[in-house]
């Protein structure tokens, strides 16, 4: 087997230009940790992976890594591709066709003595389940057999960092499931960051310690799944992370305590508007998670549950799962959320039906930058 990947490596980017492709980025990534940036097309995701790797050159910026300078403009530092010790993965494997899978590999190993590499590089393909295929050619192998050659091929170089992007959306849908199961399996064997490129939001959060959200080459957030899902900082990157549950309220007082007004309801909130002005508009945010269907005739009277009755004008049925969306009287914006399909039809929901649920005041996030695109979008 080749010999484990270790250290203490660090990746740290931070690149402005105002084109041609427009980028203000920051993020960083830690040793042993996966970085998914995700975003629309355009947004800079690949253009960043390429500027990691030394195959396009900001004009202003610092790329580090383990504290060693990649790229660092004002003082005039460029490091070539060959400088740098990174791996990557591409969509489209990017094998060569008149090689076999061990030659392939045996490409990235120019860092030994060449009499030790046909072998070493068969130990990068036993390492991803390749065994007994290293005379095939990437004609003679799989979709996925071939991204794993190009993962071996990537490993080889014993890289600093590991660039995958969109490495498993050539593939079906059964290939790719096993891919990230094995890409999950090995990085507890690859002490290094690895920063994915995807347009797959459930794999980015399926895989990655954290999500950097890109949009017009801008980082617009970072930090753990779970905490941009529950508190995206923008209505912007809500909308990004497919959050459909962002409105406009008012911060209002009635008796000393404040709450949030929105058409007719009055919400009360967990956390956050005792630091808001009186009268000040403000987005906000619920997971769908935290809207609770009351029963049919037996209305929740719970505290901090905030009742809203809607009328229900989609109802998608998708197996086990069905998606409500309520309309109300107030305006335009629609709630959504999931519950059992059994559920939808033992509390009798169809389209045109009144329908009471409860906002749970937990789960309100408080954005305060209103974003003014929210009512135009909706347009």
């Amino acid at each position: 087997m080749a010999e484990r990947l270790t250290g203490g490596e660090r990746l740290a980017v931070s690149v402005r230009q105002p084109g041609p492709i427009p980028l203000a980025a920051d993020f960083h990534c830690a040793a042993g940790e996966l970085l998914a940036l995700v975003g629309p097309s355009g947004s800079g995701k690949t253009t960043l992976l390429r500027a990691i790797a030394g195959l396009y050159r900001p004009l202003n910026g610092v790329i580090a890594c383990n504290g060693e300078r990649w790229l660092d403009t004002g003082s005039g530092i460029m490091c070539r591709p060959q400088q740098r010790r990174v791996g990557i993965v591409f969509q489209d494997y990017a094998l060569f066709p008149h090689l076999t899978a061990r030659d392939n590999v045996r490409l990235a190993l120019g860092h030994l003595e060449p009499q030790t590499r046909p072998a070493r590089a068969e130990q990068w393909l036993a390492r991803v389940r390749l065994d007994g295929l290293a005379d095939r050619y990437p004609v003679e192998l799989s979709g996925g057999q071939r991204q794993r050659v190009a993962l071996a091929r990537a490993l080889a170089r014993e890289p600093q960092v590991l660039l995958l992007d969109e490495p498993f959306s050539a593939v079906d849908q059964v290939t790719r499931r096993r891919l990230q199961r094995e890409l999950a399996l090995l990085r507890e064997a690859i002490r290094i960051p690895i920063i994915l490129v995807t347009h797959d939001l459930d794999e980015a959060v399926m895989l990655a310690d954290r999500l950097c959200v890109l949009h017009g080459g801008r980082t617009l957030q970072a930090g753990a799944p779970g905490e941009l899902l529950r508190h995206p900082v923008s209505p912007e990157v809500a909308r990004l992370l497919d959050r459909h549950n962002v409105f406009e309220g008012e911060v209002v007082s009635v008796a000393g305590q404040r709450y949030l007004q929105w058409g007719p309801y009055r919400l009360e909130v967990a956390e956050g508007l005792e630091a808001l002005a009186e009268g000040s508009r403000i987005a906000w945010y619920l997971p769908d998670s935290d809207v609770v269907l009351h029963r049919r005739g037996r209305p929740s009277r719970g505290e901090r549950e905030n009742p809203v009755t809607g009328q229900v004008i989609e109802m998608v049925v998708l197996g086990g799962m069905t998606s409500i969306t309520l309309g109300f009287d107030h305006g335009r914006e629609t709630l959504r959320f999931d519950i059992a399909t059994h559920a939808a039809r033992r509390n009798g929901l169809a389209r045109g039906e009144q329908a009471t649920v409860s906002l749970l005041a937990g789960g309100i996030h408080l954005m305060p930058d209103v974003d003014p695109t929210i009512d135009e979008e909706r347009a």
